[in-house]
């Protein structure tokens, strides 16, 4: 016979309290997302049609390649957050569900670095 009450056999199953600053980082990059999703739209079909030289110096200007770094990085982290929630609700093995979320962080950070390094590259010129 057990005598453990309610509160001691749910107590350590709650919540890890991280739940909130990801629910806010999700939409704070989802907000940020929309003006720079709109500008990098916008600057796509401006360029339809150009050569190399014209999208590099279009990149050239500090200010441009500072917004399509955030926007970038608002985009990895937004969608490495979002998979991490599919991955929580869905996944139901331990360490499955450990590895995958790792294999997402490890993926939206080494292809953001790479996206990043590559607008330097082009907005410097080398």
């Amino acid at each position: 016979m057990r005598y453990r009450t309610a509160l001691s056999v749910v107590r350590g199953t709650g919540a890890a309290k991280d739940g909130t600053r990801h629910w806010w980082a999700q939409r704070l990059t989802a907000v940020a997302l929309i003006p720079l999703g709109i500008g990098f739209v916008a600057v796509m079909i401006a360029l339809v049609g150009s050569e190399y030289d014209a999208a590099r110096a279009a990149l050239a200007h500090p200010v441009a390649a500072a917004l399509w770094i955030l926007f970038t990085v608002a985009l990895f982290h937004h969608a490495q957050l979002g998979l991490q929630v599919v991955i929580e609700d869905y996944v139901h093995s331990r360490g499955l569900k450990i590895a995958s979320i790792v294999a997402v962080k490890f993926a939206a950070l080494a292809l953001g670095a790479t996206c990043v390094v590559s607008i330097l590259r082009v907005s410097v010129g080398s």
